[in-house]
């Protein structure tokens, strides 16, 4: 009885581990590193979402903010390998992002959600709670958080 116990303990504590090493999900060779934008790649292609991530990436568009509930700013960033990104920066929660114009190159920390048009990013922020990891934007050498 003991012994089926310790295995079923041990079963737990596996899957907890591989749960919480999301790039076991990318076929990654020992000693290899997954750079932020494969990591994005690979997330998009096989609509992954709950994923924390950082990255940088260019402003292509400038989006009005989102004002239903908490409020957002939004902008779309290209990543290297060509996909974009919707960047959702909470505005009630950290400072609006300064003089942010297409072409800016950003810096971000946060969680992507899939979605067909390649993504968001969100919780590019602190949280209040404690509760989830902080995130954070960085433009023009200040950090946003």
């Amino acid at each position: 009885m003991r012994q089926k116990i310790v295995l079923v303990l041990f079963l737990l504590l596996v899957l907890v581990v591989f749960y919480e090493r999301s790039d076991w999900f990318f076929e990654q060779s020992p000693g290899e590193q997954v750079t932020s934008g494969e990591l994005l790649k690979n997330a998009y292609a096989n609509r992954i979402s709950n994923l924390q991530v950082d990255g940088s990436g260019i402003v292509t568009s400038l989006l009005p903010d989102d004002t239903k509930g908490s409020r957002h700013q939004r902008f779309i960033i290209e990543l290297g390998g060509g996909q974009t990104i919707l960047i959702s920066h909470n505005i009630d929660l950290a400072p609006r992002i300064a003089n942010l114009n297409k072409g800016d190159e950003v810096g971000f920390s946060g969680e992507y959600e899939w979605n067909s048009k390649g993504g968001v990013v969100h919780w590019t922020h602190h949280d209040p709670d404690r509760k989830h990891q902080d995130g954070w934007i960085r433009h023009n050498g200040r950090v946003y958080r």
